[in-house]
């Protein structure tokens, strides 16, 4: 069911925790750049555009290629559906660069900076847009691949059970919490970002959706680099 209804208190008390913690929803302030990170989240984009149309940046890097977990729903990459998502919603065109390679959010970073410098960009400040809870881990990411710049983090303003009434698939958002909880300390003790304390309740939670079954989006160690 879209709201989770069909989830245990115990499974919707941990998916609760989870969210919390990977939310970071700095204040909005102007920036250089925006960054839309891609997934199977179609608000990303249109957040994104709320943002442009407030004046915050003046300027949008949409990345993502396909993956497994979106070709169905983007199948000619989430960056090129994003781009098109966020003009419906009044970004335009001239404001919109793609990035359509990334599969991860390392390479998300890392390929829209090179993009940006061969336009000859160098931004002192860069917003990232993304799911609301992939903000901390995309926020370590960024910290780590692009030292220097002025990180702050964005995501659509939902109560979780907004967001599960809007993306309609509340096992994938476990699922991808999970994952995300997972990769952001392999990361971590990989030295592939800074060090990251997950918190005793969260640590808890995440292992107990673990054993619950959520574990469609778990990596193993030997992949840590690429995630």
């Amino acid at each position: 069911m879209p709201s989770g209804a069909t989830w245990s208190d115990s499974v919707r008390a941990d998916v609760e925790t989870l969210w919390r913690f990977h939310r970071v929803d700095d204040p909005p302030q102007p920036a250089d750049v925006a960054v839309g990170l891609g997934s199977h989240d179609a608000g990303v984009a249109v957040h994104a555009a709320e943002l442009y149309r407030r004046g915050l940046f003046p300027l949008v890097v949409f990345t993502g290629a396909t993956t497994p977990t979106t070709a169905e729903r983007f199948p000619r990459g989430e960056a090129v559906h994003f781009r098109e998502i966020a003009i419906r919603h009044g970004v335009p065109a001239r404001a919109v660069r793609i990035e359509t390679e990334a599969t991860s959010t390392v390479r998300n970073i890392d390929n829209t900076r090179a993009l940006l410098a061969a336009e000859g960009v160098t931004p002192r400040s860069v917003l990232l847009v993304s799911r609301p809870y992939q903000q901390r881990r995309a926020r370590a990411v960024a910290a780590a691949r692009w030292p220097g710049v002025d990180i702050r983090c964005s995501g659509a303003a939902h109560d979780l059970d907004t967001y599960l009434a809007g993306i309609g698939e509340p096992d994938r958002v476990a699922t991808m919490l999970v994952g995300d909880t997972q990769r952001l300390e392999l990361q971590g003790r990989s030295g592939e970002i800074a060090p990251q304390d997950l918190p005793a309740d969260v640590r808890r939670a995440y292992e107990r959706l673990v054993a619950a079954g959520y574990t469609g989006r778990l990596i193993t160690p030997r992949r840590e680099s690429g995630s």
